[in-house]
């Protein structure tokens, strides 16, 4: 299931949860009784974050996973033999001792809370996959305790929160990093990010920065910097960073970028370049709350100064924002 993006391919949803979202739609098409099984909480040790999902039918199949073993198996015998999943959601405590890690598959003991729906109506689930195949952003609220589930339409931010009785999971395309300026720091931060399932585009339009060996799955743009930040389909799941060392590039991308909705705007730099940016920005009509925007010097301080550090750096930041961790300023300089 793909969405077109204009600034080149596709934007892929993700596809984990779109592999469960699926199989559990042909299931329920076919007639069979099917859970969906969300992990809420953990605590501990555990393979799979909250938000982690796992369909699974009355014949003892399944998709996706929860854990990363056998507490998928004690689900499925427990749903098999009527235990869990009627028709309001079942809450699952799955506490984990350090000597019986290895059976229940954590691997260093922790804890699981689940919460097991009823999927009885099979139109909610090809609704959200139709929404997704346009490529829109879909919230998936469950009411709790009755169950109740309603799709909204979803803005950047966590993917999952579970409080106020409500579970709410957010779908839609991957999270997109676009990187104004090719160079060593883009290189890394590009592959990094890939690692984390980023959609990574490059931009530079110099003919001096042209990758002589592109790196894999990365899309490479030689499009105007702010031409590349109007071309995206919606800039809520992206993460802008000015790497140029160009004040005409960058801040071609800068001006574009705050006009967006990305959940994240970063330029390298040091605080004095930094703040010469600001006045120059601030003299095309950029308001003081526009320019607080940017992260700039990009990153958290980890005291940084190898290209590859100055990446990390910066991947973690866009991940505390993505998150919504606060951080302290960054004194990543160059």
């Amino acid at each position: 299931m793909r969405a077109p993006d204009p600034a080149g391919g596709e934007v892929a949803a993700q596809a984990d949860d779109l592999e469960v979202l699926e199989q559990a739609l042909s299931w329920l098409q076919s007639g069979q009784p099917v859970a969906l099984v969300t992990v809420v909480r953990t605590w501990g040790s555990s393979p799979r974050p909250p938000g982690s999902l796992l369909a699974m039918n009355s014949a003892g199949q399944s998709a996706g996973s929860v854990s990363g073993g056998c507490v998928e198996e004690t689900l499925l015998a427990r749903y098999r033999d009527g235990e869990i999943a009627g028709p309001e959601p079942t809450w699952i405590d799955f506490g984990v001792e350090r000597q019986e890690a290895a059976r229940m598959g954590l691997p260093c003991g922790g804890r699981l809370e689940l919460l097991v729906e009823h999927l009885a109506d099979p139109e909610v689930i090809a609704l959200l996959l139709r929404r997704l195949q346009q490529g829109e952003i879909v919230t998936r609220r469950v009411v709790l305790p009755d169950g109740a589930v309603s799709l909204e339409r979803g803005e950047g931010g966590p993917d999952f929160q579970a409080s106020g009785g409500e579970v709410i999971k957010t779908f839609g395309p991957a999270w997109q990093l676009l990187l104004i300026g090719n160079g060593i720091i883009a290189r890394h931060l590009a592959s990094m990010a890939r690692q984390l399932d980023y959609r990574v585009t490059i931009c530079d339009p110099r003919n001096t920065f042209v990758d002589t060996q592109p790196l894999a799955d990365v899309h490479y743009s030689r499009a105007m910097p702010d031409d590349a930040v109007r071309a995206l389909i919606d800039s809520s799941r992206t993460a802008i960073v000015t790497l140029a060392h160009d004040p005409r590039q960058d801040d071609l991308g800068l001006s574009a970028a705050l006009e967006s909705n990305a959940f994240y705007v970063g330029a390298l730099g040091s605080k004095r370049s930094a703040e010469a940016r600001h006045k120059r920005l601030a003299s095309l009509g950029y308001g003081p709350e526009q320019l607080a925007r940017i992260h700039g010097p990009a990153g958290l301080y980890i005291g940084s100064k190898r290209p590859a550090e100055i990446a990390l750096s910066i991947l973690a930041e866009i991940t505390a924002v993505r998150n919504r961790v606060a951080q302290q300023p960054a004194a990543t300089a160059t």
